[in-house]
């Protein structure tokens, strides 16, 4: 029971689809969430971040090289220490697709792949504006909950996921998860169908709304969480009730196969490597004999003590 979580390793892929700069709020979203992961212990090399438009260095921003998800402005989330792999134009629906099903072209860098296997846990967030089955992309393209269900149904057939926690924080968010039908994924969306998702709170001194309202009380959330912390799933799926949200926060658990409430909150948000300590000693094998053999193989790892 030592490794009761199955899985390896951890992923996250954290996507923004609205450029302009009245959208500043979903690129907050997006940096804040970048932020707790990497704060938890998941790598930059482990994450795909995708930024529709860049408002650190918008025009209108009155703070450049900055952006701030509350109206205090005490935590600068664009840092200097962000790694974003997809901006722009970059981001569309086909270059995600593209990452999450791992069908890129060969010449794109290791650093923009999502390179999980079947013992990765993947969280996926996503925000921007939605209705009912579709997400758009930059106001250009949408993508379709029939398609976000196959992609991932791709991944599990390619051996690309152990589970998958999906979050989606728009308008009507519940019906992009009504169509997955793969296992091991389980669906948190900020609004259910008819529904708008709402924003939380306006900077004067930006002039526009900073952070939607389920992102928000998320993250506060996520504050309290340590690397080692306790707190489960379960726990995470009961933020931002009704009276916070303005709107109806919708779950669904029916493709997952562990109980939330006993699911770690750091199996999807960190990456805390579990550790067995053993008193037995382990023959390497393949060891060789030849003295002269062995002086080479110390000198290349600069051994001199070896013998």
């Amino acid at each position: 029971d030592f490794f009761d979580s199955g899985h390896t390793n951890n992923w996250a892929v954290l996507v923004d689809t609205s450029r302009f700069w009245f959208n500043y709020r979903h690129v907050a979203n997006v940096l804040s969430m970048y932020r707790s992961v990497k704060r938890l212990g998941i790598p930059d090399s482990h994450i795909i971040m995708m930024l529709a438009d860049d408002m650190a260095c918008n025009p209108r921003n009155p703070r450049p090289a900055s952006v701030y998800n509350n109206a205090n402005q005490q935590i600068n989330v664009y840092g200097d220490d962000v790694e974003v792999d997809y901006r722009g134009y970059e981001v569309t629906v086909e270059n995600f697709i593209r990452v999450m099903t791992g069908r890129l072209p060969e010449s794109t860098p290791r650093s923009k792949r999502l390179l999980s296997d079947d013992r990765s846990n993947i969280l996926v967030y996503m925000t921007g504006h939605g209705g009912d089955g579709f997400l758009k992309f930059q106001d250009a393209e949408e993508i379709s909950n029939v398609e976000m269900g196959d992609a991932f149904e791709q991944m599990w057939q390619k051996r690309r996921y152990h589970e998958v926690l999906y979050i989606i924080d728009t308008c009507q968010a519940e019906s992009m998860f009504q169509t997955f039908y793969s296992p091991n994924i389980i669906g948190i969306a900020s609004s259910k169908v008819g529904e708008d998702s709402l924003s939380h709170h306006v900077d004067p001194a930006i002039g526009v709304y900073i952070i939607d309202r389920y992102t928000y009380f998320a993250l506060e959330f996520l504050e309290s969480v340590t690397p080692d912390s306790k707190k489960t799933l379960g726990q995470f799926l009961r933020v931002c009730p009704k009276y916070q949200c303005r709107s109806t926060v919708a779950v669904r658990t029916d493709l997952f196969q562990r109980d939330p409430e006993k699911v770690l909150l750091t199996d999807f948000f960190g990456s805390v490597r579990n550790v067995e300590i053993t008193m037995e000693t382990l023959s390497l094998g393949n060891e060789t004999t030849n003295p002269q053999m062995s002086n080479q193989v110390c000198r290349s790892v600069n051994m001199s003590d070896c013998f």
